[in-house]
């Protein structure tokens, strides 16, 4: 054998074992995700086959009825809640957009919430969100009823911002988030359930807590939320991601039972 081949062979046998090694070695790139509303995600559904909450949801309640007397009563009797933990709930209960908002249910399901490690549920749950506006969105703006702070100004448990003020109050879309995610976690855990459900519940009244939402206006979002989710059923996209999801999840819950 020639002594070249012999040091071509070596030298070429050793290079594939260099980068085995490092192939090995080499931890996966960690995933990325988006950093708020500018570079959210899109969701599941187009606008032909999303719901359209302005075609199935009754109108807000009337000016001066007893439901709207109602609403207002409530609001007033919240703003009592400021100092309380449930006021500082309701405040952190306002976080959305995040690949981590879905953290609100960390005590419910038993796990911490970690979106690297649970990257597909993420972005479901993440791109809900994107389909949760094409729903609500025509609802909002045809109906347009006046957020509480803004038709009777009274502290809310963060300051809102300018943008919040110009949009609709009903329905509210924390509350048909809280309520899609939810129903979606629930069926990935079903014997966590309960407790799910129950955080999806308050991630809602939490709105009302903070005073930029009537209590009608979490009701009509459970209502969105649900149709939000009775449309994703039907999407095989989402439901791909769904199985991959629920996956993840049992596996990061059955890590955290060791």
């Amino acid at each position: 054998m020639s002594p070249i081949f012999f040091l071509r062979g070596r030298a070429v046998a050793a290079a594939l074992a260099l980068a085995l090694a490092g192939c090995v070695s080499s931890p996966a790139p960690a995933p990325t995700f988006w950093t708020g509303f500018r570079d959210h995600p899109q969701g599941y559904l187009n606008a032909g086959a999303a719901p359209d909450a302005s075609r199935f949801l009754p109108p807000p309640p009337t000016a001066g009825s007893l439901r709207d007397q109602d609403d207002v009563a409530l609001y007033r009797a919240a703003r009592a809640l400021k100092g309380t933990p449930r006021w500082d709930q309701a405040r952190a209960d306002n976080e959305i957009e995040t690949p981590a908002a879905p953290r609100v249910f960390d005590e419910a399901l038993g796990i911490r919430f970690e979106p690297a490690r649970m990257p597909t549920l993420t972005r479901l749950l993440g791109r809900m969100l994107g389909d949760l506006e094409t729903v609500q969105t025509p609802a909002k703006r045809g109906f347009f009823r006046p957020r509480p702070f803004v038709t009777e100004p009274a502290e809310t448990c963060f300051p809102p911002e300018p943008w919040l003020a110009n949009s609709g109050s009903y329905p509210s879309g924390h509350a048909a988030l809280g309520w899609a995610w939810a129903l979606v976690l629930a069926e990935m855990a079903p014997d966590r359930a309960d407790a799910v459900l129950a955080r999806g519940l308050a991630y809602g009244d939490s709105r009302m807590i903070c005073g930029v939402h009537y209590a009608s206006d979490v009701e009509a979002g459970r209502l969105v939320g649900a149709a939000l989710v009775a449309a994703l059923k039907a999407n095989p996209a989402f439901q791909a991601d769904f199985s991959i999801a629920r996956d993840e999840l049992e596996a990061a819950r059955l890590e955290a039972a060791r």
